[in-house]
Parts: structure tokens; sequence; C-alpha cells
């Protein structure tokens, strides 16, 4: 894919706004000031195509962003405590009526603070996408916070943790070095590919059925 093309689309409040499947989807989710918006930033070599902001619990809303020939969906953040009940509670169903529709999920990439074990909300995300057998992998966000030393283990100690959950891949990321962006990258085109290949293929099979619309110059 070519990061560097890459716009905001629209935020969506609403289940009922969600625009049609189409493009592969990759998604970010984490909890309330884990990073997503300074990784999808680093990831399209972008300063503010994603809004940062300092206060957790800031965006309610699913955010899409076209990417080449993917889209980013940005997850609202979770484990805010300070966020009234109803509006959890909006989250809440947003996100669930989100996976619930059969939409091109390429993959779910899961944010965890690489410098803290994973608090019960984020394992609670975690049984949430074993259960509902949504692939994903996970990027470990501020290892620019770690020393050199630490690195290899601590992102073995994850790799660990989350492979009972049906965790893909565990890659450590630093937003602000660039540290496993390239490797990040990576991870998400082959993803891409994959799910446009799965794609071409179900539409070869659907003009081979009758009925169905026939090849160029058939």
């Amino acid at each position: 894919m070519n990061y560097n093309k890459a716009e905001f689309i629209a935020s969506y409040g609403l289940a009922s706004q969600l625009p049609g499947g189409g493009r592969p989807e990759i998604v970010f989710s984490g909890r309330s000031n884990v990073g997503k918006s300074s990784l999808i930033n680093k990831l399209c070599n972008r300063k503010s195509l994603a809004r940062v902001s300092a206060t957790p619990g800031k965006t309610a809303t699913i955010n899409f962003y076209a990417v080449d020939e993917a889209f980013f969906v940005d997850l609202p953040g979770y484990g805010y405590a300070r966020v009234a009940a109803g509006e959890r509670r909006r989250w809440d169903a947003l996100i669930d009526r989100y996976f619930a529709a059969p939409r091109p999920r390429a993959l779910l990439v899961q944010l965890l603070d690489c410098r803290h074990a994973p608090s019960a909300d984020d394992r609670q995300m975690l049984e949430y996408l074993r259960y509902h057998k949504v692939a994903f992998a996970v990027a470990l966000t501020k290892a620019d916070k770690l020393k050199k030393s630490q690195q290899a283990a601590t992102e073995e100690e994850f790799r660990t943790l989350c492979a009972p959950y049906g965790c893909r891949a565990v890659v450590l990321t630093s937003a602000e070095s660039g540290l496993g962006i390239p490797a990040l990258q990576q991870l998400l085109d082959d993803a891409v590919q994959k799910a446009l290949a799965a794609q071409g293929q179900g539409q070869d099979q659907d003009q081979g059925q009758p009925g169905g619309e026939a090849a160029d110059g058939v």
C-alpha cells in the first residue's frame, strides 16, 4: 500500500451512519490515550491526519480514513472512567454493531501500552476478539519509553500473554522514534492484499454462477 496516499473520510457516532463495506478495513482498537491517533499518523507519514487529543475519552466516534486501497477504521477508546454511563453505553452499542455487521475486515490492530500489564479493560477486549474470532495483531505502543535492553523481553512477554487470545503477531512500536513502523506497515499490507485477493476470488465465483455477470469478452 502507498501509506502516503491517505485522507480522512468521516466520523460516525451512530451505527446507522456507518458506510457500507467495500475496501478492506484495518481496524484500530485500544484504551483511551494509548496512542491510536499518533500511530495512525506515523503509519501514514502525516502529523495531523488523525487528531491527537491530550484528553482521554475524547474520541467518541468511529473514524474512517482512506489509505490507498484500504480503509483505516479508528474505534473509540475504551476504559476512561469519567465518561458518563449513557455515553459509555452508546460507545458499546456502536462498537458491537460495527463488529456484528458483515464488513470486509482485513485485520484488527489492538494497541497495548508496552510499559504496563494489560488492564482489565484490555483483557476484556482481548477476550471479546477471541470470542468473536476477530483476526488481530497487537501493536505495543510507547516503546521509546523502554530501555533498549528491555525491548526484546517485553515483546516476548506480550507475545506469550496474547497468544491464548488468538493474536497473530506482536510488534513493538513507537510513534516518536518510528521503531517497528515498517514491520507493522508490512503486516497491514499483507493483510490487505490477502483480503483483496479473497474479494477477487469471490467476484470470479459470482460471475461463474447462473445469472452472474459475464467477464469482459465472454
